[in-house]
């Protein structure tokens, strides 16, 4: 049965392909785009886990991952054809810079200059901006890492790119393990003093995309502390302690258990899409977060060299999104677990610096890590 799910969705992504027996690494192009050229990458493992990823934005469009009983379902929202993501939801997969998150009032200072960026959330800049990396052609190039299926992409960030100063160069590297692990390694370097921030933005349901709302997942989240946030979102420049809060998520709780609670920082966000403050003193990669959805018995578990991990409930879902299938998705029907620094670091002294100078390599690691519960 597995077999015919993914002979089928690989038909969607390359219609022009024979029949013949694909390579493990596969790269289609949808003939039918303007340049530059829309190009579908298939990355697979011997487990027959399997993840379809495309150069624009670096966007995983499937992840393929089995359940307890061995069934594979695909995990991560997303569009049926690679040339909905264009125009499509903008953050669907997408590898996310100059900066994930927000910057209050789209400035900051450096060095003693103010710099100013583009705006896409009110007043604010969001996720790297409108033009950010997420609406970017990556070069992309398939390979094998150490035996496992790898796609690599690059991308050449110009200097005053959506107000961020400094040439960036970005490597960045999605692997597929055979222990059902997707890694992604990021670097970069500049040629100007700049701040960056970057990130992964898959939205998840561990019960299969368009399978219903995520709020039956538990969550454990390892972190004492989360930065609160003013209407917008954007930080105090506090650090609260999770205890006594419905932030608290150091045991598992569902993720529904306490998201309608009549509370200041949940009112802001219409429920979680906060940042949580790690319990990690260094870069090394530690467990960051791990959910678990009870019907399908799929674990997924998060591990990052970050400070910080945006968890996103889904909460702007409103049905106008319509996904693979024509399914819409509806209110809270995927979340994030986004690894990064902290929301706008730049403004605020206290937090982790996110300044990158030249003669530097940014670098860091995360790991979604899936396995079953029987």
């Amino acid at each position: 049965m597995n077999n015919v799910i993914i002979s089928a969705l690989v038909i969607i992504f390359c219609s022009s392909c024979s029949e013949k027996k694909k390579t493990a690494m596969e790269k289609t192009r949808d003939t039918t785009a303007l340049a530059p050229t829309l190009e579908v990458y298939t990355l697979r493992n011997k487990n027959g886990a399997m993840m379809t990823v495309t150069n624009f934005g670096a966007r995983i469009m499937t992840l393929w991952v089995p359940d307890k009983t061995g069934s594979l379902g695909d995990v991560v929202l997303g569009y049926d054809s690679v040339s909905q993501y264009p125009e499509g939801n903008s953050y669907f997969g997408a590898m996310i810079g100059r900066y994930g998150n927000r910057i209050a009032n789209g400035k900051f200072n450096l060095d003693g200059a103010e710099f100013s960026l583009t705006t896409n959330n009110g007043p604010n800049t969001l996720h790297g901006g409108p033009k950010g990396f997420h609406n970017q052609y990556w070069l992309a190039k398939p390979f094998k890492n150490k035996g496992a299926d790898a796609l690599e992409f690059r991308y050449k960030s110009p200097d005053g790119e959506e107000g961020y100063p400094g040439t960036l160069v970005v490597r960045v590297v999605y692997t597929l393990t055979d222990e059902n692990e997707l890694k992604i390694d990021y670097e970069a370097t500049t040629d100007k003093a700049t701040v960056l921030n970057l990130t992964h933005h898959s939205f998840f349901n561990l019960a299969g995309e368009a399978s219903g709302d995520i709020l039956n997942h538990e969550l454990q989240i390892n972190a004492d502390y989360f930065t609160p946030v003013v209407a917008g979102l954007i930080p105090t420049g506090e650090l609260r302690k999770v205890e006594g809060t419905p932030f608290d998520f150091r045991t598992a709780y569902t993720i529904g258990a306490r998201i309608n609670t009549n509370e200041e920082q949940l009112n802001f966000g219409k429920g979680y899409d906060h940042n949580w403050v790690l319990n990690k003193k260094d870069t090394t990669i530690f467990m960051a977060a791990k959910v678990s959805e009870p019907t399908t018995g799929r674990v997924m578990e998060v591990w990052t060299t970050e400070p910080a991990l945006q968890f996103y409930a889904g909460n702007f879902f409103d049905g106008t999104n319509t996904g693979k299938g024509g399914k819409p998705y509806q209110f809270r029907t995927g979340f994030c677990l986004e690894a990064q620094h902290f929301p706008d670091s730049p403004n605020h002294a206290n937090f982790p610096s996110t300044v990158l100078r030249p003669g530097e390599k940014y670098s860091q690691k995360t790991i979604y890590k899936f396995a079953v519960v029987k």
